[in-house]
This record gives C-alpha cells, sequence and structure tokens, in this order.
C-alpha cells in the first residue's frame, strides 16, 4: 500500500491556528493567509472512514485548483497559489454558513427524498413524473447549512437563510448567480470531456475587504457527482443504472454493508485490496474530469514533502 496522509500537524511560521475539516486541514498564517493541505481521508454520510486512499488528496487539490483557474474569469475565488500537489494557499475569508447545492438531475440525496414521496427540497418544488437521474427542467439550488466534525450537515430552504439572518438578502443574490454561473461553466467543460455534471456544491467566503469570492474547492469527485454522457439517455430509457464518477459508489457500497452513519451503526472494516480499487476509481475520476493523465507525486515521505514546499514558498 502507498503511503497517505490522514493527518498533520505542520508548525508553520507566523501560525495564528489550525482548522480540521473532515477532509482538509487549513492553517491559518497570520489572519492574512489559509493553507489547506487536502488530506486521504475519506468521508461519506459525514463520516469520516478509518483508513486513507492513496493520492485522494492529490487528486482532489490539483482538480480544485485546475477548476479554480478555469472559472476565475466568471467568478473571483480564494486561490493564490499551489506550491505542493496536496496544498492550496489563499486569501484569509470568513466563509458564509451555508453551503450553495446546485442539482441539475434527480439524484443521491434529492433522489432518495423523491423516493419517500418528498416533492420538495429546501423549499424548491420538483416535478411529479420523475425518475431517478432524469434532468431537471431548470438546475435546482438546494442549500445545506455546514456541519461540525461529526455533525450531519442539514438542509435549509432560501426563505429561512433569510429569515434567520443566516446571510442577507443582498450576499444571498450574489451567492445564487455565482452557483449558477459556476455550474454552467462546470457542466459546460464537463461536456467537452463526455460528461454530465450532474449536481455539485459550492462554499464562499468574504474577504477582509468585504469581497464576495469562491473558497474551498469545487467540481471535485468528493463535492460532485458526474455521469458518463455516452449511453446516458439510452440508459434512463432501459431504467438502468447510470455510469457515474463520484464517490457514490463508496456511499453505495456502505449501504451494502448496513453503514449510512446512523446512530448505533459500525463502519464496515476497509481490506487494503478494496482501499486499492477506490484509489483507482479516484484516479479515473481525476483523468476523465480533467481530461489529461494523472502523475502521481512522491509519497515516500508525504509530510516532509508538503512541509519542505511549503516553507519554500514562504521563504520567497
Amino acid at each position: 500500500m502507498s503511503q497517505t496522509i490522514t493527518s498533520t500537524n505542520f508548525r508553520f511560521p507566523n501560525l495564528r491556528g489550525v482548522y480540521k475539516g473532515k477532509v482538509r486541514e487549513v492553517y491559518n498564517i497570520q489572519d492574512e493567509l489559509l493553507v489547506m493541505i487536502a488530506t486521504d481521508r475519506l468521508s461519506a454520510f459525514d463520516v469520516v472512514m478509518p483508513k486513507g486512499i492513496p493520492f485522494k488528496g492529490q487528486i482532489l487539490n490539483q482538480i480544485a485548483t485546475n477548476m479554480m483557474k478555469a472559472t476565475e474569469d466568471l467568478v473571483p475565488n480564494w486561490l493564490v497559489a499551489s506550491p505542493d500537489p496536496n496544498v492550496a494557499i489563499g486569501h484569509l475569508c470568513e466563509p458564509f454558513k451555508v453551503e450553495m447545492v446546485i442539482r441539475g438531475y434527480l439524484s443521491g440525496h434529492a433522489a432518495r427524498e423523491y423516493k419517500s414521496g418528498k416533492r420538495e427540497l429546501c423549499g424548491v418544488n420538483m416535478p411529479e413524473g420523475m425518475k431517478e437521474n432524469d434532468a431537471f427542467p431548470n438546475p435546482i439550488i438546494t442549500p445545506a447549512t455546514k456541519a461540525e466534525m461529526g455533525a450531519h450537515d442539514e438542509d435549509i430552504s432560501r426563505e429561512d437563510i433569510l429569515n434567520k439572518a443566516i446571510v442577507s438578502e443582498k450576499d444571498y443574490a450574489i451567492l445564487e448567480d455565482y452557483t449558477r454561473k459556476l455550474f454552467q461553466r462546470g457542466s459546460d467543460i464537463a461536456q467537452s470531456r463526455g460528461l454530465i455534471l450532474v449536481d455539485t456544491k459550492y462554499e464562499f467566503g468574504k474577504t477582509k475587504e468585504g469581497k464576495i469570492v469562491l473558497i474551498d474547492e469545487i467540481h471535485t469527485p468528493d463535492s460532485s457527482r458526474y455521469f458518463y454522457l455516452e449511453g446516458y439517455q439510452e440508459r434512463q430509457d432501459n431504467g438502468e443504472v447510470q455510469k457515474q464518477l463520484s464517490k457514490e459508489f463508496v456511499r453505495q457500497w456502505l449501504i451494502t454493508n448496513n453503514f449510512q452513519g446512523l446512530k448505533g451503526q459500525v463502519v464496515p472494516i476497509m481490506t487494503d485490496g478494496y482501499i486499492e480499487t477506490v484509489s483507482n476509481r479516484y484516479i479515473e475520476l481525476y483523468e476523465n474530469i480533467l481530461g489529461e493523465s494523472f502523475i502521481k507525486a512522491d509519497v515516500s515521505n508525504i509530510d516532509k514533502r508538503i512541509e519542505a514546499n511549503v516553507l519554500n514558498y514562504f521563504s520567497k
């Protein structure tokens, strides 16, 4: 098995604090910049799996930084540099307390809700007569509140966000506009690579100057679901399962093994063989989403490599 990085404990100069999310660890440098390290941790159903997935952090970081650059003409973002395959450095922002989830198709959580009889998600109506993986007439925005480690993200409506003053109406209008623009660009990029961007989520923050920017990551298999374009309609017409690129395959494996993050459920054991298949699926995701071959970084001593690259960046 390749070496993985599942937690970090760096002592970068001018360090003000560290935030540890489900997958990323974020170092605050002098209340000016953030060093975001994508670990190899795997999260599903808001639970972090016990073992890391080789190269997953590199894959997520490189897709996200690539996609940030491919959308910066539309929506400003936090990114300044990526000095290491697992690292993004960007402006310190105050994050909005909602994730902007946008869905072009009835899949995943939306499909599960629809199947249970619900026809409204986050205050948005879902048409009658749809079947799983059908396209919505227009993409729908279904926001979620951001959960702390170990807690579940929760659906919330636009009305609730405004009524509870989680986001101001003026700012929320910008978040919605940016979300739709990013999703359209992401869909166009996906289509050019023989994929369909099914759904995704975006996170936004405010810089010290009060500018709203895209933060965190974008269009990776952890935040997005992709289908293969070829054969999509045929599979829908025949009632077949869609061929997809996302971590839904991990969720399905967990469901099959009686785990959905519910109280009392135990995470099934992931064998080295299964972990390797997950790693290979992530590499496949990378190559399809970016349309280029994946080059494995040197993982003989990941911590040392990351530390050296970050320190070198700050010494310039």
